[in-house]
């Protein structure tokens, strides 16, 4: 997995913002990715806990993204251009398409690890920071915090169906 450049401390609104950009630019992406593993799942993939699987992805990343663009309003900074985001995201991110995985599962495992472990970094290094924010901090990491164990849930019930399939 690739790893997150966050570095090691939060120290502005800006940079702030900016991070929390990515983390809803990687949720469309687990999203998209999601909605078109759904619509590509052959007959012989059909089965109601591949399906369930994806639309509480797609369904989990949209709230994941709505509740980070809320934190984002908050801030006292200027929106990075949505271009320049989404281009960090796919050379730092998406370096691996879903035809790089041996099916759904697969990619969906990935898309969870990589989110779980960008909040994770994310929260380290906001609670490394002491620099004030122009939204609360215990919401900031509350939030982030209930994102990240979310994905956490999402990488064990992937695993928990593939460890079932094997």
């Amino acid at each position: 997995m690739v790893g997150v450049s966050v570095g090691h401390r939060v120290s502005t609104d800006h940079q702030l913002a900016r991070l929390l950009q990515i983390g809803i630019v990687l949720e469309e992406v687990v999203e998209v990715r999601a909605a078109r593993h759904y619509d590509t799942l052959s007959p012989d993939e059909r089965d109601a806990e591949i399906e369930a699987l994806l639309e509480e992805a797609r369904e989990e990343s949209a709230d994941h993204r709505e509740r980070l663009e809320s934190l984002i309003e908050e801030l006292d900074a200027e929106a990075v251009p949505l271009d320049e985001i989404e281009a960090l995201v796919e050379s730092t991110y998406a370096q691996t398409g879903p035809e790089s995985f041996d099916g759904v599962l697969y990619d969906q495992l990935h898309g969870e690890e990589t989110a779980y472990k960008f909040y994770d970094d994310l929260i380290e290094a906001v609670e490394a920071s002491d620099a004030a924010f122009a939204l609360d901090r215990e919401r900031l990491l509350t939030t982030l915090t209930e994102i990240r164990d979310e994905e956490a849930e999402g990488v064990e019930e992937v695993t928990a169906i593939m460890e079932a399939r094997e």
